[in-house]
């Protein structure tokens, strides 16, 4: 194991992992805001409410992330109506295309997530809103969707973790993350024992920030919940 090299070239590793948390950090705001209101209607009674989400969700928990990736990147640009819209200046870039896919997936995940929090919110709580007379919207914001927050923060945690260890398909759309720029040092040194263990121990060290990261908000929100 040749360390001297692996030092040489961490810092432009690093330059990759930077590109790697941005992509996390992007598509997830993507991903939280569509999974708002799709979680609202995945748990409406309504099938007429709850059926597109349902087909979104299905869709992107059914098929891998990779061949999300490649319909959107290789895929949109097919069609003339696509490259004489507005969106092509976006939908070309294979940057914001691995946003895009990534914030889609994610979105359908954490929208699963959240509704399962809503649903694990006790049935007294809302009885409780119910009695006191607040009205359907007060109630998802003041009580059931803080409280589903909490319950769901966990599940949440381990979400971007995976999105984490999945952005490093973005190099498969010539993105030079974490791992594309792995591969380019790897094309020209010939070196990828060293070089994937440094990808490696770089990918460890975001994971662990975030396992911590979560943990300490986790118990931030539920401080009430521990005994004096």
């Amino acid at each position: 194991m040749n360390f001297e090299l692996m030092l040489h070239y961490f810092p432009q590793l690093l330059l990759g992992a930077v590109l790697s948390i941005q992509l996390v950090v992007v598509s997830g705001i993507i991903g939280l805001v569509i999974a708002l209101p799709t979680a609202l209607a995945r748990v409406s009674p309504n099938p007429l409410v709850y059926g597109l989400p349902y087909a979104y969700i299905f869709f992107f928990r059914g098929t891998p992330l990779l061949v999300q990736l490649f319909l959107v990147y290789y895929g949109l640009g097919q069609f003339e109506a696509v490259r004489n819209s507005i969106f092509w200046t976006v939908l070309r870039d294979p940057y914001w295309c691995a946003v895009l896919t990534m914030g889609l997936h994610t979105g359908a995940y954490i929208s699963e997530i959240l509704r399962g929090a809503i649903m694990a919110v006790p049935a007294g709580e809302i009885e409780a809103t119910r009695a006191l007379g607040m009205s359907r919207l007060a109630a998802y914001r003041r009580i059931i969707l803080p409280r589903a927050a909490r319950i769901g923060l966990p599940a949440y945690g381990n979400e971007v973790i995976l999105m984490l260890k999945a952005s490093a398909l973005a190099s498969t759309v010539t993105l030079l993350d974490l791992t594309g720029m792995a591969r380019t040092i790897i094309a020209k040194t010939y070196t990828p024992v060293e070089i994937f263990t440094a990808a490696g121990i770089i990918y460890l060290a975001l994971s662990f920030i975030l396992v911590h990261l979560f943990r300490a908000l986790e118990k931030h929100w539920n401080r009430h919940l521990v005994r004096a």
